[in-house]
């Protein structure tokens, strides 16, 4: 049998038990439909990724094959647009081996920089961590990710201690790059390479903490993915992100941080008894916790007391429980500093559907229109998910004005342009 095109795919088709590139059109279409895309995938298409130079999935089809084979697309012989390395070519014509994102931490050259150099680097990446909450996210990101590149070629040519401070830099610029693209590009493929960088240079920098919030963050994309199968993988990272800060010697904060993400996946996976436990059980952390005598890592600057019962009235308003959940969120909402300009639409999106819980409309449209015009300076489109949601849980109220002024906000050009273009 030729062994010509693109044998990762064909092989893990073949793994599948499925014979034909007919029958893994249907099957990705099949699968497409299991996780609420539209998307159909034609033979032809089949065969085009089964060629010896395979084009790169539109973003439906890459989400439905991950789906399907349960790798990253990167694993089934398709290489990102984006990529940073190309196949090279030696003089017989036979091509080099791919260097894998795995590999690029020890692949720089060899001549040593000055130990300024850390520290210089550092510096930068704690500007980027500021300008988290105020930047435009596809700007930043552009300046982070190639900030953090530079780390990681800059690594093996930094000597003696100021390497662990240059590994550490390189870990966290790598980790927010992981949240600028999961949060709020909503590339989970892309979120999972820079993750798992940030836990290659946490190693390097043998920073047990920095390990622990990536583990804790790859958990975030098999709970968001809705299969309720990948349940296990998002456990067994928050085990293993448990493990690492209890290495680590996490404070009070660092712990009740991990109770919030687990409670956010158990929340997503329907266990809501569970979820709460975990946010009482925080709660309990925060009762006894001195930022004076156990500060937290200056990198850890997304979690709070106020953040936490942002978690809490998610859980809440999916349990059902409308009214606290909305007590909850409003105190949350009140309670946000000035520069929380992205997570103040969520709450509002959140409080405004549990309003809908209460069944009344007519303040759910409100909070949702709030929510929309800090959209319009901020924009953020993880908020803009939660909003249409909340949205088409007020179906049966489409006849009334409020309803129908809702639209014309959540329609209006900004909105759509911004929502495509995300």
């Amino acid at each position: 049998m030729s062994t010509a095109g693109n044998a990762a795919l064909r092989a893990a088709r073949q793994a599948l038990g499925i014979r034909s590139q007919a029958d893994l059109a249907k099957a990705l279409t099949n699968t497409a439909r299991e996780i609420g895309l539209r998307a159909e995938v034609a033979p032809r298409t089949v065969r085009r990724w089964e060629s010896a130079e395979p084009p790169w999935p539109h973003h439906d089809h890459v989400s439905a094959l991950e789906a399907l084979f349960r790798r990253p697309i990167t694993e089934l012989g398709f290489t990102p647009p984006w990529a940073d390395e190309r196949q090279a070519t030696d003089r017989s014509g036979l091509p080099e081996p791919r260097v894998s994102a795995s590999q690029r931490l020890h692949n720089a050259a060899s001549h040593q920089l000055p130990p300024s150099v850390a520290t210089d680097f550092a510096t930068v990446t704690v500007s980027h961590r500021h300008m988290y909450w105020s930047i435009p996210a596809a700007r930043l990101h552009r300046l982070v990710a190639e900030h953090a590149q530079l780390g990681i070629d800059l690594l093996p040519q930094v000597p003696g201690a100021a390497k662990e401070v240059l590994a550490r830099a390189v870990s966290e610029s790598n980790l927010l790059a992981g949240r600028l693209e999961f949060f709020d590009l909503q590339q989970p493929e892309s979120a999972h390479t820079s993750l798992v960088l940030a836990l290659q240079a946490a190693h390097e920098a043998a920073d047990s903490l920095l390990g622990a919030a990536a583990l804790a963050h790859m958990a975030f994309a098999p709970a968001f993915s809705g299969e309720p199968a990948r349940a296990e993988e998002a456990r067994e990272r928050l085990r293993a992100a448990r493990a690492f800060a209890r290495r680590g010697g996490a404070n009070a904060e660092f712990t009740a941080w991990l109770d919030a993400v687990e409670a956010e996946v158990e929340t997503r996976f329907g266990d809501t008894r569970r979820a709460l436990t975990l946010i009482h059980h925080a709660e309990d952390a925060y009762k006894s916790y001195s930022s004076e005598t156990d500060p937290s890592p200056s990198w850890m600057d997304w979690f709070s007391p106020t953040r936490l019962a942002g978690f809490k009235g998610n859980t809440l308003l999916t349990a059902g429980r409308g009214r606290e959940a909305r007590e909850t969120l409003v105190s949350v909402i009140g309670d946000l500093p000035p520069e929380e300009v992205k997570q103040k639409p969520i709450y509002l999106a959140d409080a405004a559907a549990a309003c809908v819980l209460e069944r009344n409309p007519e303040a759910a449209c409100g909070l949702l229109e709030e929510a929309l015009d800090l959209l319009a300076r901020n924009w953020y489109a993880t908020a803009l998910d939660r909003i249409k949601a909340v949205r088409q849980s007020l179906r049966q109220w489409d006849s009334l004005p409020t309803v129908r002024a809702l639209d014309e906000r959540l329609y209006d050009w900004h909105t759509t342009v911004n929502s495509l273009i995300s």
